[in-house]
Formats: structure tokens, sequence, C-alpha cells
């Protein structure tokens, strides 16, 4: 499991490093309110008020989810081996079911106060970052995984 975690944290730590860069360029927004963002997921507005201390919880729960997406991504290429002998083709897909997953379901049905995805740059770099940042690093570790067995 060593590989699968490595993964779940090297794509957590891609996607989150590419959100904060992204915002801080284009809006200026500190990392603080980014990780803040996350967390409101589960606190609502109020994340917004309790600085680094919510903060570092945003920053804990995107790690939990990234952890759990290439948990899942292992469990299903147990069951479907193409999933790690083609980590980029199904890296990408996986990427692409994240981003909607995510999207479409997990952030409409938390707290946070989101309208939902628009056609902007942010929109389709944030699926550009799912494919290349998430979901292909992910299958790439599972693949590393299950040759080390």
């Amino acid at each position: 499991m060593k590989w699968v975690v490595i993964g779940g944290l090297a794509a957590g730590l891609l996607d989150i490093s590419f959100a904060c860069i992204y915002w801080a360029l284009a809006r200026d927004v500190p990392a603080e309110r980014i990780l803040q963002s996350v967390a409101s997921g589960v606190l609502g507005k109020e994340s917004y008020k309790g600085g680094w201390a919510t903060a570092s919880l945003g920053l804990a729960l995107h790690f939990l989810m990234t952890l759990a997406m290439a948990a899942a991504y292992y469990l299903a290429a147990r069951r479907a081996p193409a999933l790690w002998r083609e980590p980029l083709a199904w890296g990408a897909a996986y990427g692409l079911f994240l981003y909607a997953l995510m999207n479409f379901v997990v952030v409409p049905l938390s707290r946070a106060a989101v309208s939902g995805p628009r056609n902007d740059l942010w929109t389709w770099l944030g699926v550009a970052a799912h494919v290349l940042l998430v979901g292909i690093p992910i299958a790439l570790a599972v693949r590393r995984q299950n040759s080390s067995r």
C-alpha cells in the first residue's frame, strides 16, 4: 500500500499547489483562503472566519479525499488490471471522472457556498489539473504498487 499512499499524497500536493498558485496569480487570493474553501464543504461560510485553524482542516480534508481517491483506484485496479497496465489512459479517464464527481456531486451536496462549475479558464484548467495532476499520478502509483507485489 506504500505506493497507493504516495500516489494519494502526490495527487493532493500537486492539486492543492495548482489551486493556490492559480488563485494567487489570478486574483491575489492567499493560500489560507483556498484551504478554508475546502473546509467550507464541512463548515460552510464559518470556515472563512477560522484563520489557519480552518485552513489546516481544509488541508487535512483535501489529503483525506486524495488518499481515498487513490485507494478507490487501487481497489478497482485489482479487479480490472487494465487500470494499472495502462495508467496514462485510465488515469486520465479517472481524472475526468473525479472532476465530475467533485463538481457535480460532492461540492453541491456539501455546505460550500459554490454555484458550481462555470465555462471559464478556471474550469478548463481544473479539468486539465484533475487529469494531469490527480488521475494520472494516482494511476502511475497504483501501477508501481502492482509491479512491486
